[in-house]
């Protein structure tokens, strides 16, 4: 009986790829609640190639950002991730008292978590929120926020 040996090269490649595919990181639940979304002012739209996405907030957010006080504990921001026409998931921020506490220093958005939500609004555990964290870290100037400095130029017409 012949046996087959593989390469050392393809050992190593094969060795890596079962690490890499076993290692996934996933969303761990939080504190993050989905809103009450028809409450929300859908004040921009951001565009990336087939994805379209609706970024709400309440009313008294906006007048927050804009008066440039913080955003009140309870404050949703919410993303809808619209794809072929319809909703492939949401990303909800969501800010609470003293809530960065629940993460080391290096991973604190200030009092803000973040979650996914599938279509249907339960838990998407499938997305990394430590990522989100990551990125939003490099806001902490406008609370977090990439499309904040969009909310003083809505005038009832979301800003594209």
């Amino acid at each position: 009986m012949k046996r087959s040996v593989m390469p050392a090269g393809l050992v190593a490649l094969s060795m890596i790829a079962t690490l890499v595919v076993g290692w996934q990181v996933h969303a761990e639940t939080n504190r993050v609640t989905f809103p009450e979304i028809d409450k929300l002012v859908h004040y921009t739209t951001v565009r990336r190639g087939n994805v379209t996405e609706h970024i709400m907030t309440t009313p008294e957010a906006m007048q927050a950002i804009k008066a440039n006080r913080p955003v009140a504990a309870g404050t949703h921001f919410v993303l809808v991730d619209h794809r072929d026409g319809k909703v492939f998931r949401y990303f909800v921020m969501e800010k609470g008292d003293s809530w960065g506490a629940d993460y080391a220093a290096g991973r604190r958005t200030g009092d803000w978590q973040f979650q996914w939500f599938w279509p249907d609004r339960s838990v998407n555990l499938n997305e990394n929120t430590a990522r989100c964290q990551s990125c939003h870290g490099s806001q902490s100037a406008g609370e977090y926020l990439f499309t904040g400095n969009r909310i003083p130029r809505f005038d009832g017409k979301p800003v594209e």
